[in-house]
């Protein structure tokens, strides 16, 4: 494998953790939240935010559709950046050893339009990179090809000479697939490491 010309990042759950049962079952408890869970699949509707959908009226939409639930589902928009934390410091750490070391860091990540904009104010840090591919502003969501293929024919970069992390085996799949190099995202001590096997830091850049 070449030594990468760039690095993607996910964003959810690898620079933010991105939990909503969690959030749902500190609220409405447990039993709750997999009654709610079972009757409405609020992934599929958080899913169409990510393709472009305004997120306030998605949500109320979706509470509208289900009344029994509707308290619980306008949660979703109410409570969102509850949901959206708290941030993995270890990874923003790498993201910024990355910038520091002169390696192009790029996002490729599955958000919605509003939703990015409330991440941004929240996490500066999302203004960090040197490229931006979000789902919600460019009508395609990972693991769909056509995401991947904008990103190179923008970046210019083959896709072989990018290293791509993320949290679902799917996208990683769908990368892989195009022929970028990977790494399935379990924690950053993980990818501290692969980050320095890919030649791009040092251990002590990685904090390791």
């Amino acid at each position: 494998m070449p030594k990468p010309e760039a690095v993607v990042f996910d964003i959810g759950n690898v620079l933010i953790e991105w939990q909503p049962e969690r959030h749902y079952d500190s609220v409405i408890g447990e039993a709750r939240r997999k009654e709610m869970f079972a009757a409405v699949d609020l992934h599929a509707m958080n899913d169409r935010v990510d393709l472009g959908e305004n997120f306030h009226d998605t949500v109320m939409a979706c509470a509208e559709a289900y009344p029994e639930f509707a308290a619980e589902i306008r949660l979703w928009h109410d409570d969102w950046l509850r949901m959206a934390s708290p941030a993995i410091p270890r990874s923003v750490a790498l993201l910024r050893a990355l910038r520091k070391a002169g390696v192009p860091v790029f996002a490729l990540s599955n958000f919605g339009v509003e939703t990015f904009a409330l991440a941004e104010v929240e996490y500066p840090f999302l203004k960090e990179f040197d490229r931006r591919y979000i789902s919600g502003h460019m009508r395609m969501a990972k693991p769909a090809p056509e995401i991947y293929a904008a990103l190179e024919a923008d970046s210019g970069i083959a896709p072989e000479a990018l290293l791509f992390a993320d949290d679902r085996a799917d996208n990683i799949a769908a990368a892989k697939a195009r022929g970028w190099q990977t790494h399935l995202f379990t924690g950053p001590e993980a990818w501290a490491r692969a980050l320095v096997e890919a030649g791009l830091l040092s251990e002590t850049e990685a904090g390791l």
